[in-house]
């Protein structure tokens, strides 16, 4: 039985080794396709294999909380990801952005606050970081959480010059915490399930 109290892999970066490594695509997001081998439990090392990696940089996420009213504020926008989805590709999300060259990750979260709900907030509660999809992109969502007024702040944002459409919505939290514990699919991104799970285990903590 493995320990519990040991989580780190066996293996480290060290046990990849990349024989080739090629630029497929270069848009708005980058494709790579990558030949490589790495080693094996049973020893030594496997064949050598093709993969696609989706290149996506760090990204982060932030949920809008007002812990007098008990409101959540979301951002409802398009998403191309979402084409298929059963409620359509229109997603209800935390407030999110990429991180650019040079800006902290704090940086980037007060930047998309003000661009995508008009806020400007000065402290900021750390959530986690995680891989949003390992098997498939290198991308890594950073997640905190901003307590801020949300009385009168619905409205439409965002920049048009990056095709950014954006309706800031606010929704009572316990609204939001029944749709995430069942199966309506209205939630249904991770980075949003994430805090507000969160949210529902540190809501006392932020409240005093």
């Amino acid at each position: 039985m493995s320990d519990n109290k040991d989580l780190k892999p066996q293996f480290t970066r060290g046990a990849v080794d990349i024989i080739s490594r090629k630029t497929m695509y270069d848009g708005f997001f980058q494709i790579q396709k990558l030949r490589l081998r790495h080693r094996l439990y049973r020893g030594g090392w496997g064949g050598e294999m093709d993969r696609e990696l989706f290149v996506r940089g760090h990204a982060v996420g932030v949920l809008l909380y007002d812990p007098e009213r008990h409101l959540v504020a979301l951002a409802e926008q398009f998403r191309v990801g979402a084409l298929e989805r059963e409620n359509g590709p229109w997603c209800l999300e935390v407030v999110a952005g990429m991180v650019e060259e040079g800006e902290s990750l704090e940086d980037v979260a007060r930047r998309e606050l003000q661009e995508e709900a008009g806020l400007e907030v000065q402290d900021l509660h750390f959530i986690r970081s995680y891989l949003p999809s390992p098997g498939g992109t290198c991308e890594r969502m950073h997640l905190f959480c901003a307590c801020a007024d949300l009385h009168g702040v619905e409205g439409y944002f965002g920049l048009a010059d990056e095709h950014e459409d954006i309706r800031l919505r606010v929704f009572p939290l316990d609204t939001l915490l029944e749709a995430v514990a069942s199966d309506d699919s209205a939630i249904d991104n991770a980075a949003s399930i994430i805090s507000l799970q969160w949210l529902q285990l540190n809501r006392e903590r932020l409240q005093r």
